[in-house]
């Protein structure tokens, strides 16, 4: 008796190899239909809309920093967590790119074979009759005089509209079946809302990638203006991924004035600025063009859109030196009352040259000015509020301080209010406390006057860029047209058989399916009937 020879010990590790290979290509196949399945789209879906919240509630630093730092000083235990979660960037977080990411590639995923079946569904013919009509949800059987051919005719010729296809039967060909279907562009909606989709979420990715945005604040009536043509002009600015700052679109800007309609409890009807603007070859040629920017109406020029989004006031001193020398400064204070526009800020005032010839006494010799600002003036006894924010009778309550203002340290500081620890440390130190009214002043004890000169407006302008917002409206637009179609246009298929009964009589034999929504479909499936085979055409009919 032979044996065979053992099979050798190099054969059980490749066999393991192909068992191993085996499962990883089915882990693989498995996880990508998970992924693209409609399901995980939907999933993918509300954990974006989920994921966009944080982003709402708390602050982010691509919009305001400032905000962030407040936060984290504010919230000492919470705040690092979230800093590390990446709450304070969730729009160019890891996990929300990430979803962002699985969200799309599970729309391809799935919408691909959707749209190759929907086109193999419209170039097929309609399926042939089911042998038992009877069987169907919807079913109707009629006796009516003529000819099988000829009523055979005038059915298929009353549904128009419908995808049809007759075909013959019987032994002599003396049956006719007619196969009808409509509502393709049910499935047409669907899938044009969910590729609208996916092309909204590219649009707004490319908008990431390739826009910017940034806010600065121009002063009215003669201030100084702005040029866009450096990230540096702006008080803040967020840049795409791809932007780098150095092909701005160039647009300059001054504000001759500004005009605010309020009620009289205070509240804001309208706000519009007259504005000359410069972009293009009005630069080169020095033209300077009007517009009158109002608020939801951009000033657009070459693919980007300056928006009107707030205003305040920029008070206006004037320092006058023991040697004669004067410093006037207009600078915006921030509205920290909404309604009466009371703002805070200050303004830093460095000597004119000469004035003090050494460094060290000049830097001990500059002026600052701290305090609140009132459009019209309401005394609480000595504390100063605003009443209007109009700017009717403009008072300011101001500390006058004498010292070191940090100008020259190089150390960023507060637009709005002064450094504490140059105070607590001695290095500023306050010489006066006084309310003024616009013209009114006050002598400190070397001699040096601080007159208050009134107020302008200022205005905060928006510069936006956003390559694909055209395709953001287009493909927003697509959607809702796809989600209506997809809603008002229903599924339905229709079988008409028609054949001679007796010598002079025809059975039109018809079966009703309701492919999608079957709510309504026996009403319409009766009207359907009346219409194809209708009383009056054949001399009369009679249910069977």
């Amino acid at each position: 008796m032979t044996t065979s020879p053992p099979r050798a010990d190099t054969d059980v590790p490749e066999t393991r190899r192909v068992g191993g290979l085996s499962r990883l290509l089915a882990l693989v196949r498995n996880t990508w239909r998970t992924l693209t399945s409609m399901g995980t789209a939907l999933v993918l879906l509300f954990l974006l809309a989920l994921g966009a919240i944080p982003g709402a509630l708390i602050p982010q630093r691509s919009l305001n920093a400032g905000k962030v730092d407040a936060y984290l000083a504010q919230h000492t235990l919470i705040g690092p967590w979230l800093d590390r979660l990446q709450m304070f960037d969730v729009f160019s977080s890891f996990w929300f790119t990430a979803i962002y990411a699985l969200l799309f590639i599970s729309l391809v995923g799935c919408l691909t074979p959707r749209l190759a079946e929907h086109v193999r569904n419209i170039r097929a013919l309609p399926v042939a009759a089911p042998r038992n009509l009877t069987r169907l949800p919807k079913h109707e059987s009629l006796h009516t005089a003529g000819d099988a051919a000829t009523v055979a005719a005038d059915v298929e010729k009353r549904l128009k509209g419908w995808r049809r296809i007759s075909r013959r039967s019987g032994e002599n060909g003396d049956i006719t079946e007619i196969s009808a279907e409509k509502g393709y562009l049910r499935e047409f909606g669907n899938i044009v809302f969910h590729f609208s989709l996916l092309g909204l979420l590219i649009a707004v990715a490319a908008g990431k990638l390739f826009g910017y945005e940034g806010n600065v604040i121009v002063v009215a009536n003669g201030g100084p203006g702005f040029c866009s043509a450096s990230p540096a002009a702006f008080d803040s600015f967020r840049a795409g991924n791809t932007v780098d700052g150095t092909s701005l679109h160039p647009i300059c800007l001054r504000v001759n004035d500004f005009d605010a309609n309020y009620l009289p409890s205070g509240q804001a009807l309208s706000f519009a600025a007259n504005v000359d603007y410069q972009a293009g070859d009005d630069l080169a040629t020095d033209t300077w063009r009007p517009y009158r920017l109002e608020v939801n109406h951009p000033l657009r020029l070459g693919g980007d859109r300056l928006y009107l989004q707030g205003h305040g006031y920029a008070p206006t001193f004037t320092v006058t030196f023991p040697d004669g020398q004067t410093r006037t400064q207009t600078v915006q204070w921030r509205p920290d009352d909404p309604i009466t526009l009371l703002s805070s800020g200050v303004i830093r005032v460095d000597p004119p040259g000469g004035t003090y010839p050494d460094a060290g006494v000049r830097r001990k010799n500059q002026i600052a000015i701290q305090g609140l600002f009132a459009p019209t003036e309401q005394l609480d006894g000595k504390l100063l509020s605003s009443s209007f924010p109009a700017l009717n009778d403009p008072a300011v309550a101001i500390d006058v301080y004498r010292g070191d203002t940090g100008l020259d340290t190089g150390r960023p500081q507060s637009l709005f209010t002064l450094d504490s620890s140059l105070i607590e440390q001695k290095r500023l130190n306050r010489e006066a406390r006084v309310n003024l009214k616009a013209g009114q002043s006050t002598r400190l004890r070397d001699g040096t006057v601080v007159r208050f000169d009134g107020a302008v407006p200022f205005i905060n302008v928006q510069v936006s860029h956003d390559p694909a917002q055209v395709w953001v409206l287009v493909s927003a637009m697509a959607m809702m047209a796809g989600l209506l179609v997809s809603l008002v246009v229903r599924r339905r298929r229709i079988w008409v058989r028609v054949s001679p009964s007796s010598p002079g009589n025809v059975e039109v034999e018809l079966g009703g399916l309701a492919r999608t929504d079957n709510s309504g479909w026996g009403d319409e499936f009766e009207k359907l009937t009346a219409r194809l085979v209708p009383p009056a055409d054949t001399g009369g009919r009679e249910r069977s």
